[in-house]
Parts: structure tokens; C-alpha cells; sequence
């Protein structure tokens, strides 16, 4: 089960207010001589090809910043992505029996200049469905804790593949359509952590 768990702002502001008194301006000095409409029409046909079931994400990166720290414990946090899960398949697409999930994975933080790496094990994260459905049968992952925390059943950080989201009968659920989800993420660390700039690849796989 342990593989399922798997000024800037003042300036735009200044130029908006400049923008529309000067459109303002314009259309006071004109009169209006008529108005003329037209239908807009689209005709959308059904998808032909084979539906498919695909994941995406909202972004490519995220950052985490200082929050929370203690004494002893240093702590970033910050949001992954939004991730949507889409499925366009029919009924008679879909295998028997078949099921879909999604599992994360991080590679270790490695600094840009020379420091020592931060573990994967020091980074958790705790799944949060968006809109699951109206069925009911799509459930997010539980959290993953890390390394530092203390009393933690299995403290182990997004070392190995965890579970994100998940539908256990895809047949039923693939009606619905789609599926968002993101997670809190939290890297924790010694007070002792060398200062600097770190990056690492957090890995969502889809699987079914």
C-alpha cells in the first residue's frame, strides 16, 4: 500500500486611471449613429478519436518561503500547482476493473553553490481535492510527513512514490469528466541548514 500513497503595483494602477479618462474623453466627442448585431453560432461535434484519460499541471514551479519556524526547526511552505485530472474515455474504453492514481515523488534539494543537499525526506505535503466530483469517488492522498517531525508513525518524507489522488473504479467516475487537486507542501529542516538557494524536482506520475 506504501507504492499507492504514493511603486510597480502604483504605477500599472496610474496608467489604467490615465488610459480611461482618456477613452472618456473620445467618446464624449462622438455621437452614436445606429447599432447593428450579429449571431455568433457554433456547431461542436462529438470526438471522434478515442477519449483518453491525461494529467496537467497549472504551473511548472512553485516557491516555498519561511513560515513557522521554531527554535529547533526551520520551515518553508508553499502550494503545488493545481493538477486536473481528465478523463474523455467511454464506458466501453475503459478496462474492466480499472483504476487510476496519481503518485509523487521528490528528488533531494540540491544548492547552487556548493551547499549540502536537503533530503528528499524533508519534504511533505498534504493533498487537497479542489472539486472531486459530485460522486463522491475520487478521495486525495493522506499527508506525508517529514524526517523532523517527532512522534510521526512513519516519518519519511516524499522519498518514494505517494499517493496524490486517486479513483478506484474508473468506469464510474470517468462520466463526471474532470477532476482538480493540489497539496500544501512543507520542507523542514535543522536550524543548522546552510543559507542559500535550493531546488528540487517533485515528480507526479498518472497511473492506471
Amino acid at each position: 500500500m506504501k507504492n499507492l500513497r504514493i511603486a510597480a503595483r502604483a504605477c500599472a494602477i496610474g496608467v489604467g486611471a490615465l488610459m480611461l479618462v482618456g477613452v472618456a474623453g473620445v467618446a464624449a466627442a462622438e455621437e452614436n449613429h445606429g447599432d447593428s448585431t450579429v449571431d455568433v453560432q457554433v456547431a461542436i461535434p462529438e470526438i471522434a478519436e478515442p477519449g483518453v484519460l491525461a494529467m496537467t499541471v497549472a504551473s511548472a514551479s512553485t516557491a516555498l518561503v519561511e513560515t513557522g519556524s521554531t527554535e529547533t526547526v526551520r520551515q518553508f511552505t508553499g502550494t503545488l500547482p493545481t493538477v486536473t485530472i481528465t478523463d474523455t474515455r467511454t464506458a466501453d474504453e475503459i478496462p474492466e476493473g480499472a483504476a487510476w492514481y496519481v503518485l509523487g515523488s521528490s528528488s533531494g534539494f540540491a544548492g547552487d553553490a556548493g551547499q549540502a543537499e536537503i533530503g528528499a525526506g524533508h519534504l511533505g505535503w498534504a493533498p487537497r481535492l479542489l472539486d472531486g466530483g459530485d460522486l463522491g469517488l475520487v478521495s486525495e492522498g493522506d499527508p506525508v510527513d517529514t524526517v523532523m517531525d517527532e512522534g510521526s508513525s512513519d516519518p519519511f518524507g516524499l522519498v518514494d512514490q505517494e499517493l496524490f489522488a486517486s479513483a478506484w473504479e474508473s468506469s464510474e467516475v470517468a462520466p463526471e469528466g474532470q477532476w482538480t487537486a493540489n497539496a500544501d507542501l512543507f520542507l523542514r529542516t535543522p536550524v543548522t541548514v546552510a543559507p542559500g538557494n535550493y531546488a528540487a524536482i517533485l515528480t507526479l506520475s498518472l497511473f492506471e
